[in-house]
């Protein structure tokens, strides 16, 4: 028999609607949502943890660091194979990233939740719980770090994104693809990700990283409000390759100069930041002026990979090192 525990945070997955037909609102406990399931559990005890109801909307850094050190925690007990975190979709991916950097166990750990809140008849929780804890009691996974399941699919946390606001198939690998799929409680791996993990430790994550998105024409005067408001670093969500309109490299410098990171992302979906182009703001010269490449992370990861570093404390050369061997 093996034994996961699973770790209820609330969402749509632990949601249903008021009693006047309104709002939407979490509060189902782990222990009914693992009732719900329609499919028994062949081999597999669980135990469960209510950790936090609350819409993933309404999470916080403090609080998903917490449960990386629960997770953590959890996993430390010799009779625990792995454990399940019911998650709202909204900021799934953040979480599910910060457990692949934060968590320092190596078994299997998997986020999973719901579309369609538990009061609806056609509700996706039940199935997505379910081969959650299939996936999770899987020595399969064991080393490939935080993963979410939904829809059947297998996503690693390091390149998932929430793709459709409403589709029960929700998450997507953009140009990397799933890892494998549950089918009937039965694990498929097909793929494991190419790098090894490495954990990060961390006393706090830093909440005033700030993540700035640019647009045609945008100016740099959020850069410069938010240093001003006592930001710790700025992500910039740029076209691209990694450039900016006018005037972001010029501020850029001045931030760096003040001891500021600043992180360059793009908005693309897919592809890598590099310094190609030059002339104002384009990524050549947000590099000279002492901006980071944010590689093939996402901006909402780059944040949170910066919120970490800096919450490490970690000086400019520690930040860079960091950037090149985490993007």
């Amino acid at each position: 028999m093996k034994h996961v525990t699973l770790i209820a945070t609330g969402g749509t997955i632990a949601s249903a609607q008021d009693k006047t037909g309104g709002a939407v609102c979490a509060g189902l406990t782990g222990e009914t949502l693992l009732s719900s399931l329609h499919s028994p559990l062949d081999g597999i005890a669980v135990s469960v943890e209510n950790f936090e109801a609350a819409g993933s909307y309404a999470l916080d850094l403090e609080t998903i660091h917490r449960l990386c050190r629960r997770i953590d925690d959890v996993l430390a007990d010799d009779a625990v194979e792995g454990v399940v975190v019911t998650h709202g979709t909204d900021t799934m991916e953040e979480s599910a990233f910060l457990a692949w950097l934060l968590v320092q166990s190596d078994k299997p750990v998997v986020f999973t939740g719901a579309q369609r809140h538990a009061g609806q008849p056609d509700t996706d929780g039940p199935r997505n719980i379910h081969d959650a804890l299939c996936a999770a009691a899987s020595t399969d996974l064991i080393g490939v770090g935080a993963v979410i399941l939904f829809e059947g699919d297998i996503h690693g946390a390091r390149y998932v994104t929430k793709a459709h606001t409403a589709r029960v198939d929700t998450f997507r690998s953009v140009g990397k693809g799933k890892l494998g799929e549950v089918d009937h409680g039965v694990v498929h791996l097909y793929a494991r990700p190419a790098q090894q993990r490495l954990a990060l430790d961390t006393p706090a994550l830093d909440p005033d990283v700030e993540l700035i998105a640019l647009g045609l024409g945008t100016t740099p005067r959020l850069m410069a409000l938010a240093a001003e408001a006592g930001a710790t670093g700025i992500v910039l969500s740029a076209f691209g390759r990694g450039n900016a309109p006018k005037g972001f490299a010029d501020e850029t410098a001045r931030l760096v100069a003040r001891g500021l990171p600043v992180v360059v992302a793009s908005r693309c979906h897919d592809g890598r930041t590099r310094a190609v182009y030059g002339s104002d703001s384009g990524g050549v010269t947000l590099v000279e002026n002492g901006a980071l490449l944010a590689g093939d992370l996402s901006a909402v990861k780059a944040r949170l990979l910066l919120s970490v570093l800096v919450g490490k404390g970690l000086s400019k050369g520690g930040l860079a090192v960091a950037f090149e061997l985490y993007s």
